[in-house]
């Protein structure tokens, strides 16, 4: 009988039998020894910081081309509606513009599913240069597109078809990257380094929207319609190269490198990263669906917000404030720069303070901020405008200067790439890219201007329940992952402070 009762921890988990604790208290200290094993020095990676800089660099640079492409078509949406889209009513065509823009949302999530377990197979930084090279393809081929005056139908269905390439290869983005940064990133600074991935973000869209805003003012309306409109997409062809070649520079992670040539050094913790992960999707949904949901539901107010404002807001002010679209585009372009000057900021804020609390105070700005925001910017002047923009920019970088470390910290390594790349892309389809279609039918139906507050309030309050729910991962080591610290003594200090006391 004590034999069972002695025994019985090993095989039932945590209850035990008190007595025979009392009665075998060091065959009961030697299980919980090999249950919870010291850490080694072998155990710890110690990051080489020169290489992290790099992967962050590579890989944001890489983002800020990837979304470079993705942003041309937000700020081009009522010029689109007009070249391929029969002539009607504006409404009509913007919302074909819209719905356009949606399409390319509904295959990210397949993109994912692919892209995710293929990261896995032949390589990160081989998935990285793919998805750049097929949104290059896809967003150079919109600008050789002719319009609707010229072949008809044909010219809505291709632009269909380029929308899909760039929605698929875009589904392969945000999970690899950000999944490639978080592990290289030491634990205490994976916020600060996560956040050059949304800064690339923000990049591509100033760039983008500083290219439209440039053409139209050189242009006009009429020279955008004729011909203007192509060469912002043309311009993916060169910045593509670009972006693949960044990205074919890119280092893969150790984990991985340990499968392809065993002379690699890695902790023996590292290397069952990512060798189990197969594209078990259904090992996803079934084992991690909690968290899964709860991606999604954070990725969803995310990405409402995001889109609101850095894809719709130009079209809200030009369609239904009749303000100059060159106009509204510098408002923008004026936010986002400034959003980058503090995106970096906010990632050592979390590094500090925690994401939970950083999220939280960004998830109720947009519920507390949107609709004075919103009465502010349908004030119309260039102050208020500018105003009420500043105040969505500020709630809106919590959100993006922190998201890149929290979201890959909610998946055990062995299934977070393809984890995250399913969850992220399953929200930004249902949610992100119906955003601007989303709020122009409300607005159609109900005849208010304020639809794009509530809106953003009903997401920010599904994001604060999402973040209550989350646990705190900031300055903790990645799970299924070993610590990951910036110098030796630093490892070393984690292994003495794990040592026994001495006992006299």
């Amino acid at each position: 009988m004590e034999r069972e009762a002695a025994t019985s921890p090993t095989e039932n988990g945590p209850e035990t039998d008190a007595a025979a604790v009392r009665r075998h208290p060091a065959l009961f200290r030697a299980i919980k020894r090999r249950q919870n094993p010291r850490l080694r020095r072998s155990d710890i990676t110690v990051t080489d910081e020169a290489a992290v800089k790099r992967a962050v660099k590579a890989a944001s640079l890489g983002n800020a081309m990837e979304w470079f492409d993705f942003g041309i078509y937000a700020y081009l949406a009522g010029t689109i509606g007009r070249v391929f889209f029969p002539s009607g009513s504006d409404t009509a065509q913007l919302l074909s513009s819209f719905a356009t823009f949606a399409v390319a949302f509904l295959v990210r999530p397949i993109g994912g599913m692919v892209f995710g377990p293929m990261g896995d197979k032949i390589g990160r930084k081989k998935v990285l240069a793919l998805t750049m090279i097929l949104m290059a393809i896809g967003t150079a081929a919109i600008g050789f597109i002719p319009s609707y005056d010229s072949i008809g139908f044909w010219s809505p269905l291709l632009l269909i078809l380029f929308r899909l390439l760039q929605g698929f290869s875009t589904g392969g983005e945000y999970g690899g990257a950000s999944t490639f940064i978080a592990e290289y990133a030491p634990d205490k600074r994976r916020g600060f380094f996560g956040s050059f991935l949304e800064l690339g973000t923000l990049a591509g869209y100033t760039a983008a929207a500083s290219l439209v805003t440039a053409l139209t003012a050189v242009l006009g309306s009429d020279g955008m319609d004729s011909w203007g409109w192509r060469v912002p997409f043309l311009a993916a062809l060169p910045l593509g190269m670009i972006g693949i070649y960044l990205r074919l520079r890119l280092d893969d992670t150790p984990a991985y490198l340990k499968l392809e040539d065993s002379n690699v050094h890695v902790s023996e913790a590292a290397t069952a990263v990512e060798t189990t992960a197969r594209g078990d999707l259904a090992k996803i949904f079934r084992t991690h669906w909690r968290a899964l949901v709860l991606c999604i539901a954070l990725v969803g107010a995310y990405n409402i917000t995001d889109y609101m404002l850095l894809s719709y807001m130009p079209t809200y002010l030009s369609d239904e404030l009749d303000y100059s679209e060159s106009h509204g585009l510098m408002i923008l372009v004026a936010t986002m720069v400034l959003l980058m000057l503090i995106i970096n900021q906010v990632g050592r804020l979390s590094d500090r303070f925690g994401r939970k609390p950083v999220l939280m105070t960004g998830m109720i700005g947009f519920f507390v901020l949107s609709a004075p925001a919103f009465v502010l910017v349908q004030e119309g002047s260039l102050l208020a405008v500018s105003g009420g923009m500043l105040m969505l920019g500020l709630s809106l970088v919590c959100l993006l200067g922190t998201m890149s470390a929290a979201l890959p910290a909610m998946f055990p390594t062995n299934v977070r790439y393809g984890s995250l790349s399913v969850g992220y892309n399953l929200s930004a389809s249902l949610f992100g890219g119906t955003t601007p279609l989303v709020i122009t039918a409300l607005i159609s139906v109900t005849g208010s201007d304020m639809m794009p507050a509530y809106y953003a309030m009903a997401a920010a309050l599904i994001g604060v329940v999402a973040v209550a729910c989350m646990k705190e991962t900031a300055q903790q080591p990645l799970a299924g992952s070993p610590p990951s610290v910036q110098t030796e003594e630093e490892a070393a200090e984690m292994v003495e402070a794990q040592a026994p006391t001495p006992k006299f």
